[in-house]
């Protein structure tokens, strides 16, 4: 059958066992996952663990993927730069070890300055950021620190930074997906690639 030997190819590249902490064997993949997986091959030459973890439930490996693509590649306000940074700030808050890793990585290869990657990961307002990309990770990290406190001037500093009420929308939509993985990844103990280690260094 055509998507046993790309199943065997991902399992032998990122054995399930040492993805995480949790005993969960991968369900069979349909077409559309084993063709997605393949367009993560073909793209940056590997399939992301993160997503790998998820093929013991195919339905939450979809809408995890889904909402992950709209929050970081669709049209938007915010660069994809911008979006990559909002989750490493917010990894770096919550010590996500497969995020920063992840993410960090992004940041370098998108923003083409090492240095950059590793500021935002140890801690970002060491950065040389400009007034909007501060305002957007002071957002951010407040946002992920002390959530109820989060109030109208919050927002009106975004909307002064220059940020549309659609920005700010998509501003705490990231930050919030991050949260989000950032706990899941912590509570399985997932691994990142260790190819993102040596990525634009």
């Amino acid at each position: 059958m055509p998507a046993k030997p790309a199943r065997t190819k991902a399992a032998a590249a990122a054995p399930a066992e040492a993805l995480t902490a949790l005993d969960l064997p991968p369900a069979p993949l349909d077409a559309e996952t084993e063709a997605f997986f393949q367009k993560c091959r073909d793209k940056i030459g590997f399939v992301p663990n993160v997503l790998l973890a998820y093929t013991h439930d195919l339905a939450k490996l979809k809408a995890f993927s889904a909402m992950y693509n709209d929050l970081m590649l669709a049209p938007s306000g915010l660069s994809k730069l911008e979006r990559e940074m909002i989750a490493v700030a917010v990894s770096a808050v919550n010590r996500c070890y497969y995020c920063l890793t992840a993410h960090g990585a992004t940041v370098r290869q998108l923003s083409g300055d090492p240095e950059l990657g590793e500021m935002l990961v140890m801690n970002y307002r060491a950065a040389r950021l400009d007034t909007r990309q501060r305002a957007m990770l002071d957002f951010a990290v407040k946002l992920t620190e002390a959530p109820w406190t989060v109030d109208e001037p919050d927002r009106e500093a975004l909307r002064s930074a220059g940020f549309s009420d659609r920005d700010i929308w998509d501003i705490s939509a990231t930050a919030a997906f991050y949260n989000m993985s950032n706990r899941m990844a912590s509570a399985t103990d997932m691994r990142p690639n260790a190819a993102y280690h040596g990525l634009a260094r």
